[in-house]
């Protein structure tokens, strides 16, 4: 069921994109549990599909199906976050190993997994976009520390990854030696894509709860509420139309495109206006912890707008993505670098 539209050879069911958004759809709807396996199933799974070697396919993707393997990414890192190709981190070949150093931050469940894709600087003297691999490195070894942060909703999903020394071999690189960037977008392609497009089925529950809440707390009847709940719910299905936007993008041309950056500057920011809305209705009793008075889990309202904070800024932040769907969609002239 995790791999609808990998290769079968390799343990999957080769039913396309389509068939793999259905099943995640019904997961959402289902209220299925967020699964630790996502970046080796939505992410470097697909991306080692389309661009492993045989050998890298045969050995990484049965294991990513069968959740024998937690895999975490290794892009951003201070001074280099929505400006990814800024990354530092580097990669020096000796023999039959790759030796790094360096650091990554904001790695979910990275003091779970067992490997880390990191895209990393294996040619300092090539331009900023050139120079970049993609390499799979084992997380257990003694070049590899982990710290765990801890958010401001108080999880500790995030972690930083310090590389001192850390190696692995030379045949681990996905695609091309300093031809990353072209993976690294691709792969970022199927997380705008694939891993969020379900997000609207977890909105539609979201919103219904919502509603019971205005109901409840007797806001429902206020008319500046019920204006608000008519624009989340009219939001709602604009974001359904995106998304069938995108996934046909997806399922014509295997890539999301720039129609992706669409999609996530519209949910991310829509699901934060709902997240305040919901404290709105709640008021003061929104800061009570755990329950109200009329029996809503107040502390959920409150862990769920936390966490949204973040979703302007994370899958690259919306100013990037504006920058791609006013050059890539709407035609405009590119923005003026140094």
């Amino acid at each position: 069921w995790l791999g609808l539209a990998f290769p079968s050879e390799y343990g999957g069911r080769d039913v396309g994109i389509g068939g793999q958004i259905v099943f995640a759809h019904e997961c959402a709807q289902m209220g299925a549990p967020y699964r630790l396996s996502v970046q080796g199933t939505e992410m470097i799974g697909p991306t080692i599909a389309m661009f492993g070697t045989d050998e890298q396919k045969q050995r990484f993707l049965p294991d990513i199906l069968q959740a024998n393997v937690i895999w975490c990414q290794g892009f951003s890192e201070p001074g280099a976050g929505s400006d990814l190709a800024s990354v530092r981190t580097t990669a020096r070949r000796e023999g039959d190993r790759w030796i790094l150093d360096g650091q990554k931050v904001w790695t979910t469940f990275g003091h779970h997994a067992d490997w880390i894709y990191v895209l990393c600087r294996t040619n300092p003297e090539a331009p900023k976009h050139k120079g970049l691999s993609i390499l799979l490195v084992p997380m257990d070894q003694p070049g590899v520390e982990v710290r765990p942060i801890v958010n401001i909703a108080r999880g500790a999903e995030f972690c930083e990854v310090f590389f001192d020394g850390a190696h692995t071999a030379t045949d681990l690189v996905v695609g091309e030696v300093d031809g990353g960037w072209a993976v690294a977008m691709a792969l970022l392609g199927f997380e705008r894509a694939t891993a969020t497009l379900p997000h609207q089925m977890l909105f539609e529950a979201e919103l219904e709860e919502l509603l019971d809440m205005a109901a409840a707390t007797g806001k429902a009847s206020d008319p500046v509420v019920r204006n608000k709940l008519a624009d989340a719910w009219i939001g709602l299905r604009v974001m359904a139309y995106n998304n069938v936007r995108t996934l046909t993008a997806l399922m014509q041309t295997g890539t999301a495109g720039p129609q992706a950056s669409v999609a996530k500057i519209y949910w991310s920011e829509w699901h934060q206006r709902l997240c305040e809305l919901k404290l709105e209705i709640l008021g003061a009793a929104g800061l009570l912890y755990p329950f109200t008075e009329a029996g809503i889990d107040a502390h959920r309202a409150q862990h769920t707008f936390l966490l949204s904070r973040a979703e302007t800024i994370y899958a690259g932040a919306n100013q990037i993505h504006r920058n791609t769907a006013g050059e890539r969609v709407l035609g405009l002239p590119k923005e003026p670098r140094p």
